[in-house]
């Protein structure tokens, strides 16, 4: 399964400025199986060391000694460890702080040495680490699921890929393409774009099976929770994860989560499902310039799921007939999409931040989906499930603001009207374009 996270990996190898490389992202998005592949076409030879499968091999890094380190892994696998030509590759390091630590050695003593490492669980143990934190002598990159250009070419549909790619928008999309990538974006919408459950529908073409990874998915992530505190702990995250999926596009109100629940334990859940990679807070930004987090509130935040496929699992949605499915909440479906999407169009080495802007006054109120930060400028973005919609919000942001461009998704055909503001319409499937459509 092609990943673009790969082509990373490989301008990674050849940089002269390169160091140990961290890889973070939620657990069953493809880390270990994309870092592995890339391992095999790049270098002569790969030793992946899983701390969790062995957890004995810990010791070799109760040491600094970088040459007794290696000299131990090359004597246990009985492969030689070269630099130029060997990637190290240790995963699940959450198992082992004390490799964290090490990496700082491997870039001051050998950092001809190829290491990559990964773990499902990382952002809680670089958070509460015991050890000192290597900093400035590790990179992080950060994966995703599959966007909606891997899931198109995992399923063969290759020249979709490359015709979105080289689209203008002074074209019109023919209106059978237009139509095939529609409906393409809804079965997104149901498969998702965890690669068990992409593979598994692209082999299949079995929508039942499809469900079968799907609740596997959801099961191994709720026994992740185990690891993170009490029985009561525990309880309030499954609470958590099984509330968000219905609250998609919605701010958080702690109240319609569990109204016997203290705010403070929720917002503790959220925090680490945040940290798990799980799902996504998107906070308001009432910011009137770049960047967007200077004018963050954290207290006014709706979440975004790790994948659509898993919400719509969560929330009971069978795949019997997925050709003709429908729900009652596609418009948060949609925004789910498109912020999906959104994540994975910043570089790789960037940990994303997605925003929103919302407005409570008393018959006043306004909402818009997504802000961006594009070419030193903000990127208002809404999202319609349809081909119509009012732009109310759109507008009050564009005079309060005083911006030029704004960007909305929908089913339509793309367009780009001029009035007091540019508006650059787009299908739902060029999400993953919409930067190149904006002006210079």
């Amino acid at each position: 399964m092609k990943r673009v996270f790969e082509s990373y990996l490989e301008e990674w190898k050849n940089r002269k400025s390169r160091k140990p490389l961290i890889v973070r992202g939620a657990r069953q998005i493809g880390k270990t199986y994309t870092i592995e592949e890339f391992g095999k076409k790049r270098f002569n030879n790969i030793i992946k060391i899983n701390f969790e499968e062995m957890p004995d091999l810990k010791n070799f890094f109760k040491t600094n000694d970088t040459e007794e380190i290696i000299l131990n892994i090359s004597s246990y696998f009985g492969k030689k460890v070269a630099s130029g030509e060997t990637l190290l590759f240790l995963d699940e390091i959450q198992q082992c702080p004390e490799a964290i630590r090490v990496l700082r050695y491997f870039y001051e003593k050998m950092p001809g040495l190829h290491v990559v490492v990964a773990g499902s669980l990382l952002d809680h143990v670089l958070n509460d680490i015991d050890y000192s934190m290597p900093v400035g002598r590790v990179e992080f990159a950060y994966m995703h699921p599959l966007n909606f250009y891997e899931f198109l070419e995992a399923l063969g549909e290759t020249g979709l890929v490359e015709y979105l790619n080289n689209y203008t928008l002074e074209k019109e999309v023919s209106a059978p393409i237009h139509e095939k990538l529609l409906k393409l974006v809804r079965m997104y919408y149901w498969i998702g774009g965890m690669p068990e459950a992409v593979r598994e529908y692209a082999e299949s073409n079995d929508p039942i099976a499809v469900e079968r990874c799907h609740e596997s998915i959801l099961k191994s992530l709720e026994f992740d929770f185990s690891k993170y505190g009490t029985n009561v702990q525990l309880e309030i995250l499954v609470t958590v994860i099984r509330y968000i999926p219905s609250g998609l596009g919605r701010k958080i109100r702690y109240v319609k989560i569990d109204p016997n629940l203290r705010p403070a334990a929720l917002r503790s859940a959220l925090n680490l499902l945040q940290m798990s990679r799980i799902l996504h807070i998107v906070a308001h930004s009432k910011a009137s310039g770049v960047p967007l987090a200077q004018g963050k509130d954290d207290r006014i935040i709706k979440p975004l799921f790790v994948d659509i496929g898993l919400a719509n699992h969560s929330l009971k949605v069978r795949l019997v007939d997925i050709d003709d499915l429908l729900t009652l909440n596609e418009g948060a479906l949609a925004e789910q999409f498109i912020g999906q999407q959104l994540l994975t169009t910043e570089p790789f080495f960037l940990d994303t931040q997605l925003f929103y802007w919302t407005r409570e006054a008393k018959n006043s109120a306004a909402e818009l989906d997504f802000l961006t930060e594009c070419r030193h400028s903000i990127v208002p973005i809404e999202v319609k499930a349809g081909k119509t919609g009012t732009l109310k919000s759109l507008r009050l942001y564009m005079a309060e603001k005083k911006l030029k461009t704004a960007v909305r998704f929908n089913t339509d055909q793309p367009s780009k009207t001029a009035g007091d503001y540019d508006l650059i319409s787009l299908p739902l499937y060029l999400a993953l374009e919409y930067k190149r459509f904006l002006p210079e």
